[in-house]
């Protein structure tokens, strides 16, 4: 039997080796590596083509959503799983835009974690019932008046990559040369595209950059990781 082999993306060691604790009880699932930032995780799912990425959003250098993003392009055979601590419509939509097969929530039971990877590996969407509830109530005919609710747009979505990259790392407290030095791009580089991401979002200064990042989940501000099991 071909077990289905898995890449563990988390910036927490805790919640890590929670979930490996947890997955290796069965038989049919292999941990094939662990990262611990959205950079690494890319690096790792062009090696290993895992079958499925189980994916947190706010990490350091580069967040879940970018990191999904590459690679559900880099390796298109591979299938991302969402875990985390947010639930709103926003992360969701966002999410499965930029090609996440599945968004469970970190306090999904064990049952249910297994259960959804399995699902992703099959290449079936999965989500906690929380969020199928709301997807399906928002894709009810006239759930609204006028048809359809729309979920909520984010202006993160029009950034290029490379200005979402500068925009987080700006907002972890990084200056010019220090991401310049990170991205291996110049100065200016990095200047121009956090003027062009500061004229999009119509942000003015860096405590700007830096609220809309916890905003929008690029950075994170809680405290530690949630349980699992």
């Amino acid at each position: 039997m071909k077990k289905i082999s898995l890449l563990l993306v988390d910036d927490h060691m805790v919640l890590r080796e929670a979930m490996r604790a947890l997955l290796a009880t069965e038989a049919d699932l292999e941990i094939v590596g662990e990262a611990e930032n959205g950079r690494q995780a890319v690096e790792l799912a062009g090696q290993l083509q895992p079958d499925v990425v189980i994916m947190d959003i706010a990490m350091p250098q580069l967040n879940g959503l970018e990191a999904t993003r590459r690679i559900t392009k880099e390796a298109p055979n591979t299938k991302v799983l969402i875990l985390s601590s947010y639930s709103d419509d926003k992360f969701v939509q966002d999410l499965t835009e930029v090609g996440a097969i599945g968004y469970l929530l970190k306090q999904s039971a064990a049952p249910e974690v297994i259960k959804a990877v399995r699902e992703a590996a099959k290449g079936k969407s999965c989500f906690s019932p929380s969020i199928s509830r709301r997807l399906f109530d928002q894709s009810r005919p006239g759930f609204l008046k006028g048809g359809e609710r729309p979920m909520k747009q984010r202006n993160s979505l029009a950034l290029t990559s490379r200005e979402r990259e500068v925009l987080q790392l700006v907002a972890e407290g990084k200056g010019n040369r220090q991401v310049a030095a990170e991205l291996n791009i110049s100065v200016k580089t990095v200047e121009k595209h956090r003027q062009h991401a500061m004229d999009k979002l119509n942000i003015h200064d860096t405590a700007g950059l830096t609220r809309y990042a916890y905003a929008e989940g690029l950075i994170d501000s809680t405290p530690g990781p949630s349980a699992v099991v």
